[in-house]
């Protein structure tokens, strides 16, 4: 028997299938990447200028609130409650807003700030300041108080009331559009 018989001669070709096979694990790791950790998400408004601005591309955090609550300074993209759907004549299918208030804090708009527990808060990302006055209320339990950056054009908690914390679906994790712009909003 000679050598050429018993080595067959390796040409550099895969075969077919390790392809396909290589093709159907990429797929189906980012079908399960955008199904339960992160998904694309593209700003709508200005609502929360000037930190998100129309057009940023984000990509959102889906897991992070499955395991702890959503903290004073996040920014957290949410379905519209019922509240959010009908004070507006076309609901988006998600808003952005930044958190201001959390469960037991008692929250309050004047002077054109917003105050937390009797505290002023320092704002360096707000537009300019509120052009209304809210409050104060106690957040219920289970629920936020959510304002947009861009106060004087936002429809947020101020117009609308707490945000039930269940409808919370994620957070604003990292802005990948612009390009100049790309990073942490």
């Amino acid at each position: 028997m000679s050598t050429a018989q018993a080595h067959p001669k390796v040409t550099g070709r895969r075969l077919p299938w390790a392809g396909l096979v290589l093709m159907g694990v990429v797929l189906g790791g980012a079908v399960l990447l955008r199904a339960f950790a992160v998904r694309p998400l593209r700003v709508i408004s200005d609502s929360m200028a000037p930190t998100l601005r129309v057009g940023d591309r984000l990509v959102m955090d889906l897991w992070t609130y499955r395991f702890e609550a959503p903290e004073a300074g996040d920014i957290v993209v949410f379905e519209p409650p019922p509240a959010l759907a009908r004070s507006v004549a076309e609901p988006p299918r998600h808003s952005i807003k930044r958190v201001v208030a959390l469960p037991g804090q008692v929250v309050q708009v004047r002077d054109g700030q917003v105050w937390v527990d009797g505290q002023a808060r320092h704002e360096p990302y707000v537009a300019e300041p509120a052009g209304y006055t809210w409050g104060p209320e106690r957040v219920p339990e289970g629920e936020l108080f959510v304002l947009g950056d861009n106060r004087n054009a936002s429809a947020d908690s101020h117009a609308w009331g707490f945000l039930p914390a269940r409808y919370v679906t994620g957070r604003a994790w990292v802005r990948f559009w612009p390009p100049e712009r790309a990073g942490r909003p």
